[in-house]
């Protein structure tokens, strides 16, 4: 969409966005007041879709900022759980990129990077169309990714994973840290199960910027706990506010964490916002957006027969997850197993999750960013060493074959390892080309 490097050149970004954010006319205090900041390793985007589906019923307007996108790059910038209109988007584009194009006139002379330029045109978005509440996810980490400059005093770290180590650092502490960067100094981090291991760490970081963490397993608790097919039931303890009998339809476990982080995200922001509401009009909204979230990607149902659910999860912990979630919801026993992993992620690693729950395994590439067939077929084998393992270099006959397989049995089809060869997927089997797809 922007004609533009995904990383920016030049060192750190936060200057030039800022002067990118001034040139839009963009009211930062406003901005800070109106938003929330989701980062972390695995869930950001359910977690920002669960709040923004909350403020939405409570008669907010409120606007949406996630990446990547699924299948068009409107998903990115939603208002009311509603895509961004083509119109609309070509003319925001327009505008950003002119004033990229102006600044460049007047001395800048670093390179804008797309994610930097997406960031600034939500900001306008969401502005000019009057948002009560925005919602940011974050891109990579928190301490020098754009949404940093938001100055959010609530945000939070849904899980932190061993991802983008380079950037981030080499242990789930370092990269916690830089998460929790995300939030201005006063303000308060909600932080997901996973992250309790590291609270000490994290409140002595955190002390010197009196910013203050609230932890899922501790200050946030969940409870009662009743998985279905069709959703999930449970309790949440929110400091002294009870929350009974909440109701999700987004299924795995991991996602009663992000609903949590939501449910306290959106409670402490109406705290701060309207604290004259009525308190049963907040559990209201509450318990209406977190049932109302839908979420494409995650244990999404593509077809019914042969049952074929695909998950986007791309890092050890988000592979894991989604692998308890689907046992827990649609069994152990008989699963076709389409694994593809993009080339810059660990392939051994990601195999080395999946492939052992599995007898029968597809392995392919996405035609997006994939590793070779082969080289995942390798890893497969060798994380299970006897499953039956076919290689299908080409999605539509990774697509053929899984649903031949799957039907001549009967079994199911699961489609792992990574978010593009899940979306491709389900787009190959809906009738469209993965090559038709654009995810920068």
């Amino acid at each position: 969409m922007f004609n533009l490097p995904k990383y920016g050149t030049g060192g750190i970004g936060l200057a030039r966005v800022a002067l990118l954010l001034d040139a839009l006319s963009i009211d930062r205090t406003r901005l800070q007041q109106h938003s929330i900041v989701i980062t972390g390793s695995n869930g950001k985007g359910s977690t920002a879709a669960f709040c923004a589906s909350i403020g939405r019923a409570f008669g907010l307007r409120t606007g949406l900022f996630t990446s990547p996108h699924l299948y068009r790059f409107n998903e990115r910038f939603q208002i009311d759980g509603e895509p961004v209109d083509d119109e609309l988007l070509d003319a925001l584009v327009l505008r950003v990129a002119t004033a990229i194009t102006d600044l460049g006139h007047h001395g800048v002379t670093e390179t804008y990077g797309a994610f930097e330029a997406q960031f600034a045109l939500a900001c306008l978005y969401f502005q000019e169309t009057g948002c009560d509440l925005a919602v940011f996810e974050a891109g990579i980490g928190g301490r020098y990714d754009p949404v940093r400059l938001i100055g959010a005093t609530l945000t939070c770290v849904t899980s932190v994973d061993l991802e983008h180590t380079a950037l981030l650092g080499n242990s789930l502490a370092l990269i916690a840290s830089d998460k929790s960067d995300a939030c201005a100094s006063g303000g308060t981090v909600i932080y997901g199960e996973n992250c309790l291991p590291l609270r000490a760490h994290l409140a002595e970081y955190n002390r010197n910027r009196h910013v203050h963490g609230l932890h899922v397993g501790d200050d946030i608790s969940i409870g009662n706990v009743v998985t279905s097919a069709k959703a999930q039931n449970f309790n949440c303890r929110i400091r002294d506010t009870n929350l009974r009998g909440l109701e999700i339809t987004l299924q795995g476990r991991f996602q009663l964490n992000n609903a949590a982080i939501a449910a306290a995200l959106f409670l402490l922001w109406m705290q701060r916002m309207h604290p004259d509401a009525e308190a049963i009009q907040v559990d209201h909204a509450i318990r209406t957006g977190l049932r109302e979230t839908r979420w494409p990607g995650r244990l999404e149902v593509i077809q019914r027969d042969p049952l074929t659910v695909i998950d986007v999860g791309h890092t050890p912990d988000g592979v894991m997850q989604a692998l308890r979630g689907l046992h827990a919801v649609h069994g152990r026993e008989n699963w076709v197993l389409v694994l593809g992993v993009s080339a810059d992620k660990n392939v051994d690693e990601i195999a080395r999750h999946l492939a052992p729950h599995f007898d029968t395994i597809v392995c392919t590439r996405a035609h997006h960013k994939g590793a070779d067939a082969r080289i995942v077929g390798a890893a497969a084998r060798k994380a299970h060493a006897t499953a039956r393992i076919h290689v299908a270099n080409a999605m539509e006959d990774a697509v053929k074959l899984s649903q031949q397989l799957a039907r001549a049995v009967p079994r199911k089809v699961y489609v792992a390892g990574g978010l593009f060869v899940a979306i491709e997927y389900a787009t190959v089997l809906r009738g469209g080309k993965a090559e038709a797809l654009q995810f920068f």
